[in-house]
């Protein structure tokens, strides 16, 4: 069933409300209507960083009334940021996010890594990889063709049916001014999905993110509270609710030194996690800066020398960028070069 509405929310960053962005928002939001899609900015998402910064309660608002909205099919995230995780008292006192969620297509990714957990946690699928910034706001003469492929199959399905790797990757743009409408990002040969570690087919539900945001939860050098808040309301799933799961890791614009990265893998090591789960899919870091490094950390500090690792996903802040399914049962086949949902899992 295609998506008639989407309804639009900052539920981090209030970029999208600056007037320093206002040529990606109208190339954007051009492009959606292109596709004969009736857009809903939802009444607090175009109120700037300030005063979002100011009012996560604000931002819970929107998603509340997102959901409540019986016209949207589809919650698409303007962009991340670095604090979603303060939305938590607004959505889980009360069970306000369970009474008013129903399921509906939502995307976002980055910080969204926070929203995707709370939808978890209440049972809701969600969908990993894309935003409206920096996908359907690109500056390029139009989307990049790979993002807009998924993008496109979401539009009309409600649903990713199966993922393949990019024949190529782009380097991140550097200038976002007006100047740069209609300028290409410059290309590379993508290599495809790398297995690095175990059986090349394993499956589960996939859940997971941005490897930063996931390590706040156990880390408070960002926030003094994020540790205190995301565990009065349970947001990281326990050591049972992982089991048979797949891991989803991507590092962000941040771009962590090799050392960074290590001390955020060693937390989820000692956490358990790696023994518990059925596999893991890692992105492609943007620019592919430290793309050995990684790698190398994935395999000394993951001690499970049986958890099948799939490295070089086109998916979360290396462009382009595909969609992934959370929630839905997923069969990754390396060999194939695929991964497949499927939806009679829900």
């Amino acid at each position: 069933m295609q998506v008639k509405k989407i309804a639009i929310v900052s539920l981090s960053s209030g970029i999208l409300g600056e007037d320093f962005i206002q040529h990606e928002f109208k190339l954007g939001l051009e492009r959606l209507r292109n596709y004969n899609i009736d857009v809903k900015f939802m009444d607090n998402s175009l109120k700037g960083i300030d005063f979002l910064k100011k009012h996560p309660e604000a931002r819970a608002d929107d998603l509340i009334d997102a959901f409540s909205d019986d016209t949207v099919d589809m919650i698409l995230c303007a962009i991340g940021g670095d604090d979603t995780y303060r939305l938590l008292p607004y959505l889980f006192e009360n069970d306000r996010l369970r009474k008013a969620a129903k399921q509906k297509v939502f995307l976002g990714f980055s910080d969204t890594t926070m929203n995707h957990f709370m939808l978890n946690k209440i049972g809701i699928p969600s969908y990993y990889g894309q935003a409206f910034i920096p996908d359907v706001c690109e500056l390029s003469k139009e989307m990049l063709p790979y993002t807009k492929l998924y993008f496109e199959e979401l539009l009309d399905k409600q649903s990713i049916q199966n993922v393949q790797p990019s024949s190529e990757w782009y380097e991140e743009r550097l200038d976002y001014s007006k100047e740069a409408i209609g300028t290409p990002l410059k290309k590379h040969i993508n290599n495809g999905f790398e297995l690095i570690r175990g059986v090349s087919e394993f499956e589960g539900k996939i859940l997971g993110g941005c490897l930063e945001s996931i390590f706040d939860i156990f880390d408070n050098s960002r926030y003094e509270d994020t540790i205190s808040l995301c565990d009065k309301y349970e947001l990281f799933p326990s050591l049972e609710e992982w089991k048979g799961k797949i891991l989803l890791l991507e590092t962000s614009e941040e771009k962590p030194k090799p050392n960074y990265f290590r001390e955020m893998i060693i937390k989820l090591e000692n956490y358990g996690l790696f023994d518990v789960i059925s596999g893991m899919l890692i992105g492609k870091p943007q620019d592919e800066l430290y793309y050995e490094e990684y790698k190398e950390i994935l395999l000394e500090e993951i001690t499970n020398n049986n958890l099948p690792i799939v490295y070089n996903v086109n998916v979360g802040h290396s462009t382009p960028r595909c969609i992934i399914p959370f929630g839905i049962n997923a069969h990754v086949n390396s060999r194939e070069q695929k991964i497949d949902f499927d939806y009679n899992s829900i």
